[in-house]
């Protein structure tokens, strides 16, 4: 088989690196990919949201199967583009990737069928957006409606922070038509579960469950990021709250989306948070997270490319998918000073026996050398019985790779195992 992956990201390496276990897989693509996935496919520079030109390079290659993971080309129909060319594909169409496209649609969506959520208005009028604000306690969550790289999220703790995110989205414009209309939205508090499931519009199988960790700095400080790191399963997310996950939550989405005309299938990323009303939806995404995915794909023991097309073809409940009884733990390595301003084009040096345990997010070819060239440089892996050991293995790989200006948090997992004593 022949096999195009669009994206050029962690979360793409780990998807290329897991489809590659598959003996059916001749030849794989990268659009546009990176210097590290150079290494385990084929990498074509076609941007991820240049619809056209992937289709049209699909065709010309005969892929026989396509993996859209990121939410722009989602959003845009780059599946439903393949499609109508006869290439079956991983993910949604683009009606039903406005489930993250579009977080005023998601939050209908969810009052319409009594998914649990935050309490929420909707504006596209700055002056009503700011009187409304007058009359909420703080904290309170100001989002813009499109997509914004996972940053169009501000938790502001005073009115007067509140005032200057509206101002910042609407009037300025920092995201730029994504922020013409914005959710005001109740500050929830509790642990936070990423739960990613494969669904094919009529089954649902979670996945591993995971706890990102979004703070730029340890004892989650600083400015929201990307992601710093990952570990996989979350301690909070327990057998009831799963089940309880699954009737209110997870079936009743598909359900939604079926009912909208919106059938969703692919990877529906469900963003939780344990309130002590219970688990409530924080966002939906419509795709692999990452740096999610850089957990739970190490875990999964069945087979990611039957899995993928199981879903494809409407076979997922005869579908196995099973993850091992085992602890996983990503640490981000990025360059220094990200997500602000930092250097690019540091030489990354990873020994072989590293390789396959790290999945190359910001990285270019340059002179035969790999080089830094995003915030976000290395995802690197471990997994293990336990989660204590996880964390020590990942860490002791990332003391083995080097590149200049080189950071990463040193608290990844330290949340989880506290959470895990206290449940003992």
């Amino acid at each position: 088989m022949r096999i195009l992956v669009i994206g050029g990201g962690g979360r793409e390496h780990a998807v290329i690196k897991a489809i590659k276990k598959n003996n059916e897989v001749k030849e794989i693509y990268a659009l546009p990919g990176n210097g590290g996935i150079a290494e385990d496919a084929i990498c074509v520079n076609i941007g991820a949201k240049d619809v056209d030109k992937i289709v049209q390079f699909a065709v010309e290659n005969k892929i026989d199967y396509a993996i859209v993971t990121p939410d722009d080309p989602l959003v845009l129909g780059t599946v439903d583009a393949l499609e109508d060319k006869g290439i079956p594909c991983f993910g949604p169409q683009a009606k039903a990737a406005i489930i993250e496209g579009s977080k005023a649609f998601s939050k209908d969506l969810m009052k319409k069928y009594g998914i649990p959520t935050a309490s929420y208005e909707i504006f596209n009028d700055e002056d009503k957006a700011i009187e409304y604000l007058k009359t909420q306690d703080m904290p309170i969550v100001i989002k813009a409606d499109g997509l914004a790289l996972g940053k169009g999220v501000i938790i502001a703790q005073t009115l007067d922070e509140a005032i200057d995110a509206v101002h910042s989205m609407m009037s300025d414009k920092v995201f730029g038509a994504s922020g013409d209309n914005i959710v005001i939205e109740e500050f929830l508090t509790g642990p936070e579960i990423s739960v990613l499931a494969f669904t094919d519009g009529k089954c649902v199988k979670p996945m591993v469950s995971s706890m990102d960790h979004k703070r730029a700095h340890d004892g989650d400080e600083g400015l929201n990021t990307g992601g710093m790191g990952t570990i996989a399963p979350n301690p909070y997310y327990t057998d009831a709250v799963a089940k309880e996950c699954m009737e209110k939550i997870f079936l009743p989405t598909i359900n939604a989306m079926n009912n909208e005309n919106r059938t969703f299938k692919g990877c529906l990323y469900f963003g939780l948070m344990l309130t002590p009303k219970g688990p409530k939806v924080i966002e939906y995404n419509c795709r692999f997270g990452d740096p999610e995915t850089q957990v739970v794909l190490p875990l999964l023991e069945s087979d990611l490319l039957t899995v993928m097309r199981a879903v494809t073809d409407g076979k997922l409940a005869e579908t196995e998918v099973k993850f091992a009884d085992k602890s996983a733990c990503c640490v981000v390595m990025a360059s220094d000073g990200y997500p602000q301003h930092y250097e690019k084009g540091f030489e990354i040096t990873i020994p072989n026996e590293q390789k396959p345990y790290v999945y190359v997010a910001g990285a270019t070819q340059k002179e035969g050398k790999l080089v830094t060239s995003g915030g976000r440089v290395l995802n690197v892996t471990a997994t293990a019985p336990t989660l204590k050991d996880a964390i020590e293995k990942a860490y002791e790989r990332v003391e083995k790779i080097h590149f200049d200006n080189a950071y990463c948090r040193r608290d990844i997992g330290k949340r989880a195992l506290d959470a895990i004593k206290e449940n003992k």
